[in-house]
């Protein structure tokens, strides 16, 4: 699976890839959904780790456009908890699946297995 990472905290972009690289291959980073939208112009993506607020282009909206484009992309949402209200316009948007931030390196690729197969 070829995966996209999109947050705008550098240090959580690391956290995701730390926790995927050894069974995933992460092909992009992007740090707003505009630069998500050009990652996926540019890179062949499977899954998307979408954080769901970002300044400019925020994670639903880029969601929405993605889907538009390739429907076949699956898009995981990481958020916190104090963000778990916004999960109905993310998943109106298209999101594949969810996870609650602060989360275990496990729980990271159980939600990527999931939404694959």
């Amino acid at each position: 699976m070829k995966v996209l990472i999109v947050d705008n905290s550098e240090v959580m972009r690391e956290v995701l890839e730390e926790a995927i690289k050894e069974e995933f291959s992460v092909v992009a980073e992007a740090e707003n959904g505009a630069e998500a939208i050009e990652a996926v112009d540019t890179y062949d993506v499977d899954v998307i780790m979408m954080d769901m607020v970002m300044p400019g282009i925020d994670g639903v909206e880029a969601t929405a456009t993605i889907k538009e484009k390739a429907p076949d992309i699956k898009v995981i949402f990481c958020t916190s908890v104090t963000q778990q209200e916004r999960m109905k316009p993310a998943i109106e948007a298209g999101a594949d699946g969810y996870i609650m931030k602060p989360f275990e390196n496990s729980t990271i690729r159980e939600a990527i297995h999931d939404v694959v197969s």
